[in-house]
């Protein structure tokens, strides 16, 4: 799972970093939140067969084609990549839409029984961005209208991210790029190797303050660590009923 994302260096570093050819100007964001607009890079092939990547922003939900109302059709911000190739939803988009999400931190909520969620700020230890792997659509409306959408691939959590949760996204180092934006189809077996677990020594996980837990709250100090421990959740009082009284004995 992963519901949350970070991007809080400075625009010239990312693009410097992903290698597309737009400079946009976009302003930091420390707690992107699912529906809202998302940084993403694609590769293009342009009108002499060159490949390029290029920035866009898209919406956090996916749309498959076939979708006729959003209304009617749950939120995507997820796809499984032990299934991604199987599913209807996505393995179009697998074959010639995959993208990167630009982000350098994304969040997971530690969860135990009888306790309050933990969040935590998961970023490289080197502090560069991370290539979160993820896979986009057009979506067209019956007006005609077109949004373009994007979910993040996950799959099985690696050692460092076990204790917190199961899942986590696709992460994918500087010299894979290439591979994965290919738009070219004979790639995507070969781009598919790719999703699996980070390596063990990539990530550092800081556990953090609620503050992230309200969408509306987006600075660098809701990334600020906290050492407090995991609190119980409050049990509700029950309020005493008044017993009944009748004019006969009750024999319970």
């Amino acid at each position: 799972m992963c519901g949350r994302l970070a991007i809080t260096l400075p625009p010239d570093a990312v693009r410097d970093y992903f290698r597309y050819s737009e400079q946009p100007n976009f302003p930091l964001r420390a707690n992107i939140a699912p529906t809202q607009p998302v940084p993403i890079v694609l590769a293009q092939r342009d009108g002499q067969g060159l490949v390029a990547r290029h920035f866009r922003l898209m919406r956090w939900g996916f749309l498959p084609a076939f979708v006729k109302d959003p209304k009617d059709y749950p939120l995507v911000i997820n796809a499984r990549a032990e299934s991604a190739a199987e599913k209807a939803s996505f393995r179009h988009a697998l074959r010639r839409r995959r993208c990167l999400f630009l982000a350098d931190g994304f969040y997971e909520w530690q969860r135990a029984t009888g306790m309050v969620s933990r969040p935590y700020l998961i970023r490289r230890l080197d502090r560069l961005p991370l290539g979160v792997a993820g896979l986009w659509e057009t979506w067209i409306g019956p007006e005609g209208e077109e949004v373009d959408t994007a979910c993040v691939l996950t799959t099985a959590a690696n050692g460092a991210m076990s204790g917190v949760h199961d899942r986590m996204p696709v992460l994918l180092e500087r010299d894979q790029f290439d591979l994965w934006l290919s738009p070219d189809e004979h790639d995507t077996e070969e781009a598919a190797c790719l999703m699996r677990p980070a390596r063990e020594d990539l990530l550092e996980l800081v556990a953090i303050g609620p503050a992230v837990n309200k969408v509306s709250n987006d600075g660098l100090w809701i990334q600020e660590p906290t050492s407090e421990e995991m609190q119980p959740v409050p049990v509700p009082k029950r309020e005493k009923k008044e017993k009944k009284v009748t004019g006969q004995g009750e024999l319970f």
